[in-house]
């Protein structure tokens, strides 16, 4: 399907400037949009790409650890330190509950970027299956995913422990993305299980960068944050989701 794609391309002559940038991976514009029109899943990052927000950074606001956690978050998406260690570290800052979830689930519900509803219904409706693939937490999560009616065993992301009394007792380190290159774990075992071709990662953080390869190819979003790193590797770099729908629409 890849090859296909690639074959099938043809660069028009108005655009031969936008059809010579090419991504990291080495693809053209116009061939990276002709194998988005085919992808058959999709895997999105949910902080600040389905979300306008960073889930961490808002439970740690919640739980009145907001500018500390939101530090660490800054540096953990800029890649300079390892994702379990940054992980680790914001929620030994505040240590949510049980409880302290639910409220803040309640109270701080997380907002949805724009345009995403109406992409994923939009791949949804050709038939592309579509994944959340998250460093966030999933107790956060499941309520995005039913919104968007993606099914809940199509969340990857880590799962929080807690005390009988429903305190604070870690993350479970077994989840693939609580560790640096989780996502391209997650990315490599969907493509074995179910044969995608082509499989699509997007995101906004270099976490979301390292799942390609396997992934197909990576679109970077920043239009909630833009991180130089992202937007310089990205095979597309977008800042609005509508630009990812268009194509689809053709």
């Amino acid at each position: 399907m890849l090859a296909a794609a690639r074959r099938g391309c043809v660069i028009a002559r108005g655009s031969v400037q936008q059809s010579q940038k090419r991504g990291m991976a080495g693809m053209a514009h116009e061939e990276v949009v002709a194998l988005w029109k085919s992808a058959k899943a999709v895997c999105f990052d949910v902080d600040s790409t389905v979300v306008t927000e960073e889930g961490i950074d808002v439970l740690a606001e919640h739980c009145g650890a907001g500018e500390a956690v939101a530090a660490w978050t800054r540096k953990a998406m800029g890649g300079s330190v390892p994702f379990h260690e940054a992980l680790e570290a914001r929620l030994n800052l505040f240590g949510p509950s049980v409880k302290d979830i639910q409220d803040c689930n309640t109270k701080h519900p997380l907002e949805l970027t724009p345009g995403i509803a109406d992409l994923i219904a939009t791949l949804h409706e050709r038939n592309v299956h579509v994944y959340l693939v998250s460093g966030g937490f999933r107790q956060m999560i499941n309520p995005l995913a039913d919104i968007l009616n993606i099914s809940r065993d199509r969340i990857y992301a880590n799962n929080l422990l807690f005390k009988d009394d429903g305190s604070f007792a870690g993350f479970d380190p077994e989840e693939p993305t609580s560790r640096a290159g989780g996502k391209a774990k997650v990315v490599q075992t969907l493509k074995e299980a179910h044969g995608y071709d082509p499989i699509f990662m997007i995101g906004d953080g270099a976490t979301d960068m390292e799942a390609r390869p396997p992934a197909d190819a990576f679109i970077g979003f920043g239009g909630v944050a833009v991180r130089e790193v992202v937007k310089e590797g990205a095979d597309w770099f977008v800042t609005d989701m509508n630009d990812l729908i268009k194509p689809l629409k053709e």
